[in-house]
């Protein structure tokens, strides 16, 4: 079993391919089982966030699954492969693990060492195990990424002063107005996100704060907690006439504010400047509405552009973190390595003495007139050289198994000797699962 990630993140996709990638979570299960349906895919696991999507896939087949998971990521954006191949990266095996351990840990990140991807992490594996997607391998590679993640947040302190995305919207907003007192804002949206966002703004000391969501509960109960006023969506237009800022993060499939809808109210501003910043996949705010005058729009990909605070610690405590996750590989590997080694070494001395057996019993079938003495002799003869035969490969095979490369040499050995360990590998993730 081989693991491999095939994805595209900020770097590699600009946000108008990055959005048509997006999973929303009601998209996932879907999508995940259809993916483990495809031949030589044993689970996997797709990790869908503003700034990447990646779909991560345990295989028999290295090949035949990056070819399987390309062709449903072109398909799922409705592109020919050769074109989405463009923005698409991949990792396999040690490669992708140290991936994995990476994105977990903030240092693959937008803003170095931010803290939301941990969780993201976690519910696309809580997802995925929820709907019968995973496998052994795949539960254990992520329970051990996650742990990786706490780890070099604890040794490190690379999230101490926590830059995300949310606070990087925020931090833009200062720049265009200075300080935020008695601006009004208005948020888009009352997931994760946007609460993230609210206690920024509110610790930046805003004035009126209006929430607007699809669902006017989710808002009031967000807007309660920061002491502003909940709207539905159908009343966005009538606030925007007094909002200073406009923050917009929300999982509809279509733009929630459109250029007509704030080109209509603009006459009645004034010559005010509105900030907007749109920090959804797919975006929220047509991108026409950044033209017109007095309205400054960012979308995500702006967001890099921001100068990162404590940019120098957050290097230092990642060459740290690094240094982590390259022990938590070894060990990761070490657990592979052993997966596969101990079954394979069963079945190979298994079936060393299957036909060992078969052919001292033809053999003897022949040489019927050996007393005992000498059938003993013919017998010890079988074994020694059988054992003799073994003993190297069995040695080498679990000195290979404490190396990142235990596995792949496992299972050259069970293609060349067509070793059936179905029964026993089926045990061992048995245990996996229920354990570590």
């Amino acid at each position: 079993m081989y693991v491999l990630v095939v994805g595209l993140n900020h770097r590699t996709a600009p946000v108008e391919i990055r959005e048509v990638l997006a999973f929303s979570r009601q998209e996932l299960p879907t999508a995940l089982l259809k993916i483990k349906g495809k031949p030589h895919i044993g689970g996997c696991t797709i990790l869908s966030t503003c700034n990447r999507t990646e779909v991560y896939a345990a295989v028999t087949d290295v090949e035949a699954g990056l070819a399987a998971v390309r062709d449903f990521l072109a398909k799922k954006c409705n592109k020919p492969q050769h074109i989405i191949g463009d923005y698409l990266y991949t990792r396999t095996l040690y490669d992708a693990v140290r991936h994995l351990f990476r994105v977990s840990s903030g240092l693959d990140s937008m803003i170095l060492g931010e803290t939301q991807i941990l969780g993201q992490v976690r519910e696309a594996y809580q997802i995925a195990l929820e709907c019968g997607a995973t496998n052994g391998v795949l539960n254990t590679l992520f329970k051990q990424s996650i742990t990786v993640g706490k780890k070099v947040r604890t040794e490190t302190l690379i999230d101490q002063n926590p830059v995300s995305i949310s606070y990087t919207a925020v931090e833009l907003a200062k720049q265009s107005f200075g300080e935020l007192q008695g601006r009004q804002v208005l948020v888009v949206g009352a997931g994760k996100m946007s609460e993230l966002t609210l206690k920024h703004l509110v610790a930046s000391g805003v004035g009126k704060i209006v929430v607007a969501n699809r669902s006017l509960p989710r808002a009031e109960q967000l807007a309660t907690v920061c002491g502003g006023i909940a709207i539905p969506f159908t009343q966005i237009d009538n606030y925007l006439a007094d909002t200073d800022i406009l923050i917009s993060c929300t999982a509809a499939s279509e733009y929630v504010i459109s250029y007509d809808m704030v080109q209509a109210v603009w006459r009645k501003r004034g010559d005010r400047p509105i900030f907007m910043i749109d920090i959804a996949v797919p975006r929220d705010i047509d991108p026409a509405v950044g033209k017109i005058e007095g309205v400054i729009l960012y979308d995500i990909d702006d967001l890099q552009h921001v100068v990162e605070q404590n940019l120098a610690e957050r290097q230092r405590a990642a060459s740290q973190a690094e240094e982590i996750i390259e022990k938590e590989i070894v060990e990761f590997f070490q657990w592979l390595g052993s997966l596969f080694a101990v079954p394979t070494i069963m079945a190979l001395k298994a079936k060393a003495e299957t036909i060992k057996q078969t052919e001292l019993e033809k053999a003897m079938g022949k040489l019927s007139s050996l007393n005992d003495r000498e059938k003993k002799v013919v017998t010890s003869l079988a074994s020694s050289i059988v054992n003799q035969l073994m003993h190297i490969p069995i040695v080498n095979l679990k000195k290979y198994a404490s190396t990142h490369q235990g596995h792949l040499y496992a299972e050259i050995l069970q293609n060349l000797f067509d070793l059936e360990i179905s029964g026993q590998q089926a045990r061992l993730m048995q245990n996996i699962n229920d354990g570590r």
